[in-house]
């Protein structure tokens, strides 16, 4: 997705305007597709007078009570004269605003200023610790970076010291690091005061939970820390120690709660826990959890039906081989979305309580297709290189069978196909035998594409159970935001306290993504972030210094104005600036 520059010719005359353009996938190849025009919005040239003492009300997007209103359009500002040296004006302090603005409006908007100033323990500290927890929070939202390049290089070079009303000086890495001790006892409670927000922000319920498990990675031994193990890594880091986290969000993409688990714990082991500790916080109702195929067994399955809760999971493709029969008849199926079909069957031993969902894709069945059969020539060109140089140069058999097996590891999409057995004489292997399966051939042929869901649900629409299961996308994405865009890995704290603090922060960090993500998507703006971001950043704060005549220099604090895009965004956002200069000692 990204923004796209527009020009038209009208009457002589030329105009700009932006759109927001998304590339999709189609069966003619990729396009692209227009989400939103940023047009010009009633009012957007009326110019607010605000001043930096209005800072709250503008980020919390409130609008000037009468009585303000009144009382700044009666009191006159005469123009302020004087006689200025144009050779020595110059510009000072030069820092970042936009981008910290919007994300300190996100903060204020979801309540947590409030919250952490109402829950924070209170002590003799210089800097309390609520305005700690937010900077350690807009850091990773804004610039992904340890605490110790927050203190050193980010906060200093942003507006936050005017904003927050903290010097740079007070921003250390020691005071960054007690905040984070400070902020880990409010986890449970801070899970409580999201769900309230959500639903008053956005409605949401909690009678659909979707949750998913992946895997961070520290760079060091963390040999105090009992949770980093080596396991299976999601990073493709199986070097380093890891711990798991096990997420849970709503069908909207909004984070929930998480919990953190060893990183040689097996997903499958994680799910009693989770549900556990939703059901503490919201009660035993009946719920649907939707949940990948690594989640199910029939030990979770079975803690789920004695809960009394209803899922609709995924399951491993061994198992369609029990529904060959329903995935080659050619009835009853439904088009969901184009390009993929689903189909509601009863469960094949007769159980009453479950049933399946049988899909099949078009795109996926290519997709598949493809890989099988480049893997297919590759393994087939590795084995007759092998069965090559035996014919010349016997060898033993453990050798031998260690080379094959290597190939058939990395092409685990067709190691089944093919049959592979060692041709020996006089205990040494002087060729290979290799052989295709027709039937798994066919089988695999057959099977591209498709998938199978595994319910207790009592929906008979076999469509809305596929689109609650593919909500799991919204886990999935949630996962990236959280590794590419709020640098949740690689984690460089030992401490298992700084360690459950760090991913603390960073999962209050994508609540405010996923709720900056939702509030354009309401606005029409799409669903890109950091488009919108990377626009803001554009936007700059600044000391111009006047050379008086006949009088000091007078230096006055102000806000650039911003490019028409950036402008029309904050309008979309209800979002206004600073406009009035505020007057700095020299």
């Amino acid at each position: 997705m990204f923004l796209r520059r527009n020009r038209r010719r009208k009457n002589g005359e030329i105009y700009e305007y932006w759109t927001l353009v998304e590339s999709v996938r189609t069966s003619r190849g990729p396009r692209q597709r227009v989400v939103a025009t940023l047009g010009k919005l009633p009012g957007l040239d009326e110019d607010e007078r605000a001043g930096w003492d209005e800072i709250a009300r503008l980020l919390d997007g409130r609008p000037r009570s009468a009585a303000q209103a009144d009382l700044f359009r009666d009191i006159l500002n005469p123009p302020q004269w004087a006689k200025v040296n144009l050779s020595y004006v110059r510009v000072e302090r030069v820092r970042e605003f936009g981008k910290v603005y919007v994300a300190l409006a996100m903060w204020r908007r979801l309540g947590l200023h409030s919250f952490f100033e109402a829950h924070v323990r209170r002590g003799r500290e210089q800097i309390d610790w609520a305005t700690v927890a937010c900077i350690l929070s807009l850091g990773r939202f804004c610039m992904p970076s340890t605490e110790l390049a927050l203190s050193e290089h980010w906060y200093a070079n942003t507006a936050l010291d005017d904003l927050l009303g903290v010097s740079a000086a007070d921003v250390y890495d020691n005071r960054l690091y007690r905040g984070l001790d400070e902020l880990l006892p409010l986890r449970e409670q801070l899970f409580g005061h999201l769900r309230e927000r959500y639903r008053s922000l956005f409605g949401s319920g909690f009678e659909f939970l979707l949750y998913d498990v992946t895997s961070t990675y520290f760079e060091g031994r963390c040999e105090r820390n009992p949770q980093a193990q080596r396991g299976y890594s999601r990073d493709s880091r199986p070097d380093c120690k890891q711990v798991c986290i096990g997420l849970v969000v709503t069908p909207e993409g909004l984070p929930l709660a998480y919990e953190v688990f060893a990183g040689n714990r097996a997903d499958v082991t994680t799910v009693e826990d989770i549900v556990d500790l939703m059901e503490k916080k919201y009660g035993c109702a009946k719920r649907i959890w939707a949940m990948d195929r690594g989640m199910v067994s029939e030990e979770n399955l079975d803690y789920l039906r004695e809960r009394h809760a209803l899922y609709i999971v995924g399951t491993p493709k061994g198992r369609l081989r029990k529904f060959e029969r329903e995935l080659l008849e050619q009835s009853d199926w439904r088009q969901v979305e184009p390009g993929v079909e689903v189909k509601l069957i009863d469960h094949p031993d007769g159980q009453g309580q479950e049933r399946y969902v049988l899909c099949r894709s078009v795109a996926r069945h290519e997709k598949e297709a493809a890989m099988l059969n480049r893997q297919r020539d590759r393994l087939r060109a590795k084995l007759m290189q092998i069965d090559a140089s035996l014919k010349k140069r016997p060898q033993k058999p453990e050798p031998v069978e260690r080379r094959i097996g290597k190939w058939l590891g990395r092409n685990t999409a067709a190691e089944k196909v093919f049959h592979v057995e060692l041709i020996t004489e006089a205990g040494a292997t002087i060729g290979l035998r290799i052989e295709e399966d027709v039937n798994k051939l066919d089988w695999a042929q057959v099977s591209q594409g498709a998938y199978l869901l595994r319910t207790n649900c009592r929906e008979q629409d076999p469509c809305k159970l596929w689109h609650w299961y593919i909500h799991l996308t919204e886990v999935e994405d949630a996962f990236r935001v959280g590794k590419s865009d709020l640098g949740m890995r690689p984690v460089y704290h030992h401490r298992e306290d700084r360690v459950q603090a760090h991913i603390l922060v960073c999962f209050l960090a994508l609540v405010m993504w996923r709720c900056f993500e939702m509030g354009l998507q309401a606005k029409g703006l799409g669903d890109c972030a950091r488009q919108v971001l990377d626009q803001m950043a554009t936007i700059h704060s600044m000391d111009v210094v006047l050379p008086v005549k006949d009088k000091t220099d007078v230096c006055l604090r102000l806000v650039a104005k911003p490019d028409k895009l950036a402008a029309d965004l904050l309008a979309r956002m209800q979002l206004s600036l600073p406009t009035r200069p505020k007057m700095m000692e020299m």
